[in-house]
Formats: C-alpha cells, structure tokens, sequence
C-alpha cells in the first residue's frame, strides 16, 4: 500500500489532512474504478514518498515533480479519522434509492416545490434565485455526489485561466447533475493553492442532526496574503478573492440552512431538492399537531347524499305593521297610573282569588296609586339615615312574593318604578336546596342586591334557623328583609311627589332567564322599551278601557307580566290573577271567571287547556262567548296547535268561536315576537303548514307528502308586532340571512326588546347587537336585531311559524332534533297508564365525540316493571321510526323525584346535572348505545409512515420552535374611547369610580358562603385615596418606594394595594404570619421595605415578644395601621 511508504512524521499537518481528505473523497465516488483510484490516488501520494520506495513500489510509474510550500498552516475546526468513518458514507440502499428517484424525476415533474435551495460551489443556477430556503438540516449521506461533481469541476476549471473561473462563479453559469458528474479528471498543474483551502474559504462548519459523521471544515485565513502547503499541480485563484466570497460579496455559492447558518453545496440545485425531499419525511401542515385526533380514530359518518338543501332565495327583513300615535298615550307607565289613579280611583285594576277559586281581594286603581306612592316614599326615606339613605335611584331590589299573592306584588313593582329603584322579581325560595337556587343566587350577587321586598305572610314562610332567622340560602349574598304591607309603610307629605319623567332608556326593571345549561342570567328592561311594548300590545290586541282580563299565567314574568301587570295598567283594565295553586284544586276555575265576568281576554297556556278539557264533565253551564281574544302564550311549540284543536272542538258548543284563539310567540330578550290577531267573525282561519320531519333535522322546509307518521303540522303565530321589524338567521356561526325554505334563529328589530344581559357585557353583544350579513358576509343595513332563541321561519302572507327554541335544540349527528318533539312522541305512546304528561324531560349529553339523546320520565307508582319496559321499548321505535334518531338512555324514575320549576314544571338543567352526577336513582333503566352510537373507533392499522407526533417530538429533540402565540393587536388608542384610553389601574379605577361608582368590584365570602363585605369602585377608590393620603403623611414616602402589604387576603388587602398605587410606591404582597405560631416569621429584609402596612391584630403580633425573639424588631420599618 502507498500509505505504508509515507513517512508521516515529516510531513505538515494541514498538508496530511488536505491529501487524505483529497483520497477519501475520489474513494467515496462511486463512478470510478478500481483502476482509476488507484493512478488518482498515487498522483496525490507520489510526491511524499521516497523515490527509493516508490520504485520498488510502482516500477512503471513515474513520479510526479513536487514543491510544496511552506506557510502559516489552516486553522480546521474537525479531522477526519478514516477507516470505520469512511464506510458510513457508503450507503448502497440510499444510492439506489436516489438513482431511482432520479429516474423517476426525469420521467414525471415534481408537483409538490421543492423545499430546499441548494448551489454549486462553483456554478451557480439561475433558478435559485427563486428557490425557497431549506428549512431542515443537510446530511452527509449524499456525499459521493456531491464531492465528486464538485471536485471533477474543480480539476476541469482549473486548466483554464483563474481568473475567468471566478468570474463565472460570481455571474452564476449553470450546469446539470449529468454535466457535473460526466466531467473527465484531466491533469492539474499550479502552486498558488490548496483544494481544502478552496473549500475552506467558502464553507463554515457545523455539526448535523443525522446519522451521517459530521463533515470536515476549515476556517479562513486571517489574513488574504498567508498561504498553505499546496500541491505544485493545481492553480487556483488567490485566497483572498475566495475569502471576499465567503464574507458576502458573492452569495451565490451559500445556502441558508434552518437555523441561518450559510452552508456551501457541491451538488445542483435539482438533485439536492430530490435528495432532502426523500430524506425527510412529508410534514403535515402545523394546525395539525394541535387539532384532537378524533377524525382518525372515529368513524365519521357519512352525510347522506340525499339530503335536503334549501333552495329558495335570500329572505328580506320582514316589516310589522306601523306603531300607532294615539293622543291621549302616557309618556311613561308611571304617568298612566297616577292618571288613572287620582281619575278614576274606584275602577277595579286585579282582582285576587282564595284557593277555592273565589275572588277575595279586589284593588282599585286609587289603591294602587297610593299604597305604591307610600312604599316609594319608605324606601327612599325610611329606610336608613338622610344623609345615608340604604336605596338611592338606580339600585336593585329582588321582589319576593308567592304566586298567590299578584296583589302584593303589583304594589311592590309600580311602588320600585315610582322610586326609580329597579326592580328584579325572583321565585320564593322554599328550602336551601332549591333547584336552581344557587344561580339565583349568583343573579343577586352580580346585580348587587342587598333588600328584598316581601309579604308579612311570605316572610313568615320562609325557612328559618333555630333561632328564628332566614336561613342563607346557599350562593344567595347577604339580604335585608322589608315588609312591604301597608301597615309597615309610612304615609309621605303632601308636598311630596315622585319623580316621573318620561320614559327614556334607563333600566326599568330586570327579568330572570334560565338558559340551557342552567345558568340565570337577568334581562334588563329599559322605561321606554317598558312603554312601547305597551302600546305594541295594546295596538295588536286592540285593548280598550274597561276590558276584564282573566290572567292563568306567571305575574312575575313574561307574558303574565306584560299583559297582566302593564298593558291593563296601560288601558285601564280589570285584570282576575288565577294563581297555580288554584289551578290545581279547581283546572276550570279560569273557564268560569271569564263566564262569570265577560272577560274578553283570557291568558293561558296550552296546559291549562288539557286540564280545563278534562275537567269539562264537573261543570257545563259555562259560556266563552265572551271571549275574543284566547292568547295562547306557548304557542311558539309546534305541539300546541293539537290542544288548541281539541279545547275547540269541546268549547265551540259553549260560545267559543273560531278566530279567538290567538297564539303567540314571546321571549325574555325579544319580549313579544309575533301575536296572531283577532279575527272578523265568518273569514277563514290561516292555513297551516304540513313540514317534513326529516327536513327539519336539516333545517330545511319541505312539504310532507310521504308518511304522515313523519309530519308535524304547525300553525302561525301571527304577524310581527306593530313597529318591529323580524328577519331569519343561521343559528350557528355568523348572523347570515336564510333562505326563504330555510329554518334559522327568529331575531326582531324594534324598541320593545330588552337592552343588554345585565353585568354580561360580551354575552349582551352576541344576542342585543346583532347586525344581519348576506351570503358574502357584508352587513345587512345597520339596524342591530336581537336574537329571540326561537327557531322558525316567516311563511306566505308574512305570518310567523315556530317550530321550535334553541334551548331545546338537539344536535345529534349534524341533525337538528327538538326536544318537544321527542317529548310529544313519547307521549303519544299510551303514556297516562305508565307516565305523568308533565313530567318527561329530554336533553342531549355529549358521549365519544358526539350528543345524545337522554329521556328521563317519572314513572307512575301503580305502574309495573313489565308495563314500564314495554312502554319504553315502544317509544324508542316511535322515535326511531319518526325522527330517525336512536335514544341513548332512557330512564323511569319514582314520582315527585325530578326537581322542578317553582310552577310545577320539570327543571332540565338540573335534571341533566343529576344524570351525569349519576344520582337519579332511576327505577328502570334502558340503555340503547347500539342504536345511536355509531362512529365507534376504526380497527387499529398500521401507520403507513412517520406520523404527526414523530415528527413533533423529532423537531422538538432537534430545538426547533414548533409554533408561538400572540395577543391581538391593540391598535391605536382614539380619545373617544374612554375604556381604553386609561392604561393603567390606579387610572382605570379612578374612572370607575365616577363612571360606574355603584359597580361591586370584590365580594368577601365566610366558610359558610355569607357575604361578609363588598367594595363598589367608589368605595375601593375611597379606601385607596385615604390610604395614599396615609402613605405621604405618616409614611414620608418618595415615588418608587417599596410598600410591604400585611394583610389576610380581603378587601383591605385590595385596598392597600391601590393605595400604593395612587402614592406611586411599589406594593409588596407578603403573607402574614399565624396568630398561634410562637416564632412569626416575615421575609421583610428581602423587600427592603420603607414602611409595612397591616392590621391592628397583625401589628401587636410583630411587636409581641415572641416576634421580638425571632426579629429585632428596631430592624423594621414604619409600621402603619391602616385600620385607625
């Protein structure tokens, strides 16, 4: 072997290292023979060896002339060491599979662009200029093409002239993968450089990720004139021009490589690109790593080509008919009953019943004016001191009265409006454990309620402790009870008056709402919106003075409250409150007040027509004859329109005509969206629509003409109300307008809508401030609408259809479902022998990546376990059968176990709470996940490559960044916008406290849940300036000085904090050492605190003697108590 006659020792280091590189490199080359290596490398080798040894060797061979000469040696940043290394380059499987991608990519063009940009070191391609960066790390496994085309155009180039072959570096001449490696290996003759000080001026080393050794790298020369040992053999250019490249001035011959580090390529363009592209595996795009890979393991299924889609044009905003001006209309609702009043005092305004059915107090509308006159007199005045009142105008109070007590209330509402105290009606709490009782709670706190007003009667039914006082309700803040009976209230001073201006858009009253997750949220009602709604109802319901009104309804909310409490207000009516309780001893006691009083209007809901049609047979000398308005208040369900049919059908022979039924549609947010009108006696009821039920699971309108056992026929609920305005929206994803056969959320545009979710600000804007967009997502008009929550569609001649609400929307497999339906089949399965009408709830629980449907029913006690299965097997092939939808858990409870609503009804959210808490304790139980679960998980396969979190991990382990976060862009601040134009919190809550001056801030709660203390932004700006003033007159505190906080966490702590604020110090937070510890110990050295502000039972503890023993006490700063 050659290698064995170099004598080792006498040669340079840099010279060894350049001519072993310089033999690796023509070995690792694959297109060379045997033969061919072996004259290359005695070429490199001859002129190191003795001229002895070398004919012994190679008797043939001449050897070739040498001068090397000698110069400041190249600085390497790696050697070589040969042998085992030099075999990890040769890989035969990675160049049979570049050889085949080559061939490959010959024949068919690339689709995907290529990742990588890679330059020859010597040629440069003109399409790299376009070329994006890699942006994954080079391996060494390609190097036998690379150095081998690299090379060979160095010993082709250098025969000709240096100076042209830089040039034709620098202006970028191409060549192919072909040409490069075609190149023959001609004789090389020059002194002026090295091979390895080439590459060592236009590579930088580094160390790679891959399995591949890293590559050998040199550094520049410090210097242009130093020179290395060169072979005589090669002429190369003048390694400061080679240097000159590599610090920038021509950039053709780098590539920046993930991290930016520039790296010198020998191979083209193209085949570098082929090579990193099979080397890496395909990357998936970056959402994909965050994004639940539920999609790969669940079955998806299919949507059914089939489908209904809506086919009609765009809708338009459907206009009601214009609002009225009459002349003698009050500005205010106030003004309407001091008018009537002081004018007419003994007309009757309500009229109470006993709970026999009886009439057993009749109030008069002068009784009214004064008895609500003195409470607004007491609340105002005699509440607390005059220089501290206990209610001021604007603040909240709840309203606590039974439902068989409308008298009392009335007076407390219109005595709140009289002192323009808002008003907030809840349900009477009967236990702690009331279902719902806790969001009630959490409605009070946030509004900011402190006094309830009740009855002499309902306080005394109140649950009470041991020693007489009201229970704590459980999350129900703190509460002062006031006795709102005539007796307790005190007479005003004639040169008294309430303040009644007209109505504008400050809060009236708030009205509580139940959403679909059981959360209470409160709707706040403007004056104005109060009045207008007034004169919408009293226009579409043609209301006239003197009018009788039989009311079966809640009185606290909603329609009951409209019509019962402000619309007869209004106009002058005589309204007969048939309470709940009633109703239950005696289901026909309204159908005999409005014989036994003419009334005109009646009401009810289409439970209250059930059971006055099943106790028709105990009385049947009654006549409706009377009536010309039967106001179904629940028309907006589908199923109503049965009972309506068969209360007619009964009553039409007792005087009941035709055109009186009137349903209605109504919301908390939206109020009254859609009454039907009276209708002329002789002319034709309204059509009805015959709807496909399985076009409505896919919100589109179709016509069943196929099974009747799929259809639902639904009737109108009327037009929009006088001076609204009503358009159709998608019910998901942005407010887009429907088509005209396309099912979507009702939203109305008119002044008689509520104003906002009170304290919700971002829920408010999503259901109060909804702007209508076209299919292209441009607004339609600049007219906000408000979201009504019922699902529907505007049909021909304008009149309004409800076909369901979006609190009972089920979504099961991207159909729409809705509960009253499910309900409705249910019952249609013979449920009187084996269920309560009343008491069956549906809802939708989430289980493997999609809802399902749950029925929970209370089971009758004389039913039988054998009845029961069998009643529940029928219902869930009814629901198969017509909603094509499996029932996931069907469920028989004991009776009287389901918690319900303070009006006999099943309360859902709580009923849902307990089934997934798995405390029902159901009687019979049938479980069914066969029929509905249907994506169940993919047989598990082989993955067919590396997946998305190998690839994480690999860039992870590599110090890549996967992805980053960033906040939204504030934008610019404008001096109009006064919520952000504070940027900091001492500013902010300065401007709380004139802008919002009664908003609490922070509630302290004990162990048991009792609000012990508040702080309203006054009050904790207060607190703030008093401690600041504290800071600089006792403290001599400077700007910027350390405030050590000693507090137990509360308000005060809160308080000091701000204080520190508004004096420009800086609080430092330090927790406060135990009452019971004999050694307290304080980390105050560390804050290097000017002064310490604490509590008077915290500064005796610091200056105790136990503390005295631990600390030196004369160490500490000024201690402030801030409690003086």
């Amino acid at each position: 072997c050659l290698l064995s006659l170099i004598d080792f020792r006498q040669l340079p280091e840099p010279v060894l290292l350049e001519q072993v590189h310089n033999i690796v490199w023509i070995r690792v080359s694959r297109d060379i023979t045997q033969k061919g290596y072996e004259k290359k490398r005695s070429k490199l080798l001859s002129p190191y060896i003795p001229q002895t040894q070398v004919q012994k060797e190679h008797r043939n061979q001449t050897p070739a002339p040498s001068a090397p000469q000698t110069s400041a040696p190249s600085k390497y940043h790696r050697t070589r060491s040969g042998g085992a290394r030099d075999e990890r380059y040769r890989s035969d499987i990675h160049t049979e599979a570049v050889q085949a991608a080559l061939a490959k990519h010959k024949e068919q063009k690339m689709a995907l662009p290529m990742p990588t940009k890679r330059r020859s070191t010597f040629v440069q391609s003109p399409a790299d200029a376009c070329t994006p960066p890699d942006t994954s790390s080079a391996s060494e496994d390609e190097g036998s093409l690379r150095r081998q085309a690299a090379l060979s155009a160095v010993l082709q180039q250098s025969l000709q002239n240096a100076e042209s072959w830089i040039n034709r570096s620098i202006q970028g001449s191409s060549t192919s993968s072909s040409a490069s490696s075609t190149l023959s290996h001609g004789e090389v003759k020059g002194t002026s450089g090295s091979l390895a000080d080439v590459f060592a001026n236009t590579r930088i080393g580094r160390s790679w990720n891959f399995s591949a050794p890293p590559d050998v790298t040199t550094t520049t020369s410090s210097s242009s004139s130093s020179s290395s040992i060169r072979p005589a053999n090669i002429d190369l250019p003048p390694s400061g021009i080679v240097k000159g490249m590599h610090k920038g001035s021509n950039r053709s011959s780098l590539m920046d490589t993930a991290d930016g580090v520039p790296v010198n390529s020998r191979v083209s363009t193209k085949i570098q690109q082929l090579l990193n592209t099979l080397k890496r595996p395909k990357r998936p795009p970056l959402k994909e790593f965050f994004v639940d890979d539920s999609e790969e393991i669940v079955e998806v299924p299919q949507p059914d080509p089939n489908q209904p889609k809506p086919e009609g044009r765009q809708m338009t905003p459907v206009k009601g008919e214009p609002l009225g001006v009459i002349c003698n209309w009050p500005p205010a609702l106030e003004s309407a009953l001091q008018r009537w009043g002081t004018t007419q005092a003994k007309c009757p305004c309500l009229t109470a019943l006993d709970v026999t059915g009886k009439p057993v107090y009749t109030l008069t509308y002068g009784k009214l004016w004064s008895r609500s006159l003195k409470l607004a007199y007491t609340l105002l005045n005699k509440l607390g001191t005059k220089n501290e009142p206990v209610l001021k105008p604007g603040d909240r109070v709840a309203l606590v009265y039974p439902n068989n007590d409308p008298v009392m209330f009335m007076v407390a509402f219109h005595g709140c409006l009289l002192a323009e105290v808002i008003p907030v009606p809840i349900e009477v709490p009967l236990t702690r454990k009331d279902a719902g009782g806790q969001q009630i709670g959490f409605l009070l706190g946030s509004c900011g309620i402190a006094l309830a007003l009740t009855s002499e009667v309902c306080l005394k039914g109140l649950p009470k402790t041991q020693n007489g006082e009201i229970v704590q309700f459980k999350g129900w803040p703190r509460l002062k009870w006031v006795v709102t009976d005539s007796k307790y209230l005190s007479k005003p001073p004639k040169d008294w008056q309430p303040h009644i201006s007209p109505a504008g858009t400050e809060p009236a009253y708030i009205e509580y709402k139940t959403s679909k997750e059981g959360s209470v949220m409160g709707v706040t009602v403007s004056r104005l919106a109060m009045l207008s709604h007034c004169q919408a109802l009293s226009q579409a319901c043609n209301y006239s003075e003197g009018e009788t009104v039989v009311n079966v309804l809640d009185f606290k909310k909603d329609a009951g409250l409209w019509h019962g409490m402000f619309a007869n207000v209004m106009n002058k009516m005589h309204t007969i409150s048939v309470p709940y309780s009633v109703m239950k001893t005696c289901p026909l006691s309204w159908v005999q007040r409005v014989h036994a009083h003419k009334a005109k209007v009646a009401l009810v809901k289409c439970r209250d027509l059930h059971w006055a049609m099943m106790a028709h047979r105990d009385q049947r000398d009654v006549s409706l004859s009377s009536l010309r308005m039967l106001i179904v208040t629940d028309g907006a369900n589908p199923w109503s329109v049965s009972s309506c049919d068969a209360f007619l059908s009964l009553f039409q022979s007792h005087g009941l005509k035709p055109e009186a039924i009137c349903p209605c549609a109504t919301s908390a947010e939206a109020m009254t969206v859609a009454i039907r009108r009276p209708g002329v006696p002789g002319a034709p009821l309204p059509g009805r629509a015959i709807l496909s039920m399985n076009g409505l699971s896919y919100g589109v309108i179709r016509v069943n003409t196929e099974d009747k056992n799929s259809a639902l026929t639904v009737q109108d609920v009327g037009h929009v109300m006088p001076g609204g305005m009503m358009c159709i929206v998608k019910p998901d994803g942005p407010p887009q307008l429907c088509k005209t056969d396309e099912i979507g959320e009702i939203c109305v545009s008119s002044r008689t809508g509520g104003m906002m979710y009170f304290g919700l600000a971002g829920v408010t804007k999503n259901t109060f401030e909804v702007i209508p967009v076209n299919s292209a997502g441009s607004p339609v008009g600049d007219v906000p609408f408000i979201r009504s929550g019922l699902l529907g569609f505007v049909g021909p001649g304008s009149l309004v259809f409800v076909v369901g609400k979006m609190d009972g929307l089920l979504m099961v497999s991207g159909r729409r479902h809705n509960a009253d339906d499910i309900v409705a089949t249910g019952l249609a399965v013979e449920s009187i022998k084996t269920v309560y009408r009343g008491r069956i709830a549906v809802f939708s629980v989430s289980v493997f990546y999609d809802e399902r449907i749950v029925v929970v029913a209370e089971q009758r006690p004389d039913a039988s376990e054998e009845d029961s299965f069998q009643w529940m097997s029928r219902v869930l092939q009814a629901i198969d059968s017509i909603h094509q939808v499996g029932v996931y858990c069907l469920a028989l409870v004991p009776a009287n176990t389901l918690p319900k609503t303070p009006l006999g009804g099943i309360h859902i959210s709580q009923t849902k709470q307990l089934f997934l808490e798995g405390s029902l304790h159901p009687c019979n139980i049938l479980m069914c996940p066969h029929t509905c679960v249907t994506n169940l998980p993919k047989p598990r396969q082989k993955q067919p490559g590396v997946g998305p979190a190998s690839v994480m991990v690999g860039n992870l382990v590599a110090g890549k960044r996967i992805a980053q976060a960033a906040g939204r862009d504030l934008g610019q601040i404008e001096e109009n916008d006064l919520v952000r134009k504070h940027q900091f919190l001492a500013e902010i809550l300065q401007w709380r406290a004139q802008a919002t001056p009664d908003h609490v801030l922070f509630m302290l709660l004990n162990a048991k849940g009792t609000t012990v203390c508040t702080a309203s932004c006054l009050q904790l700006h207060k607190r703030a300036e008093r401690i600041a003033a504290v800071l600089g007159d006792k403290g001599h505190l400077n700007a910027g000085d350390n405030v050590v906080l000693l507090y137990p966490p509360g308000i005060e702590l809160i308080a000091a904090f701000y204080g520190c604020l508004y004096a420009g110090c800086i609080p430092v937070t330090v927790r406060p050492p135990h009452a019971r510890t004999s050694r307290p110990r304080c980390p105050l050295s560390v804050s290097k605190a000017a002064c310490i502000l604490t509590t008077q039972t915290l500064m005796r503890l610091l200056r105790s003697r136990e503390a005295a023993a631990a600390v030196d006490v004369k160490t500490w700063p000024t201690i402030i108590d801030t409690g003086e």
